[in-house]
């Protein structure tokens, strides 16, 4: 079984289906180990720990997190299932970069940044990963995020295990859009 697969896997039960793997997330989306692995078990889809570890250090999105004593494990944010968030609030940097596909913008420019699916809308520090995110989607797109602005007036964000940063919607009037000749 291929890193790739096993961290979709551990992203569906983390992240999206706990109840598949007979999961129920804890505090900040944390479980057990031993719990994990005996869910993945009952899926068929049996996991060493040295493999978990494995998955969780060669995740290029750094998706999953251990803790430190290896007892617990997480994904680091993209949940769609409710979870209660253990981050603390944090002051972002003055931007941040959201990347999507060009056919997004119109309801974006409308609607600003909504999580969706999603419990946060997420964020980027670099304009590089806001273009891969992008990518995913269709043609991408990066849109810069007035965070500091939106932090003045009220707006909280988190900061990930993995860097991506968390806030619960942006409005437009924080978005600064590409150029139209560039699309």
């Amino acid at each position: 079984m291929s890193v790739v697969k096993d961290s979709k896997l551990l992203s569906l039960v983390l992240r999206h289906e706990p109840e598949k793997a007979n999961l129920v997330l804890g505090e900040g989306g944390w479980v057990a180990v031993d719990d994990l692995l005996r869910g993945l078990e009952t899926l068929g889809r049996a996991m060493t720990r040295e493999r978990l570890r494995l998955v969780v250090s060669e995740n290029d999105k750094k998706r999953f997190t251990l803790s430190e004593d290896g007892t617990r494990i997480r994904a680091a944010q993209g949940h769609s299932v409710e979870i209660v968030n253990d981050l603390s609030p944090l002051s972002p940097p003055e931007y941040l970069y959201h990347g999507t596909a060009i056919r997004f913008l119109d309801a974006i420019r409308a609607q600003g940044l909504k999580p969706m699916s999603r419990q946060h809308v997420h964020l980027s520090v670099d304009e590089s990963t806001a273009f891969k995110v992008g990518q995913r989607h269709g043609k991408p797109s990066i849109l810069i995020v007035l965070a500091r602005e939106m932090e003045r007036t009220g707006c909280v964000f988190y900061c990930a295990d993995n860097g991506v940063w968390l806030t619960d919607s942006v409005s437009t009037q924080y978005l600064k859009f590409p150029d139209e000749e560039q699309i």
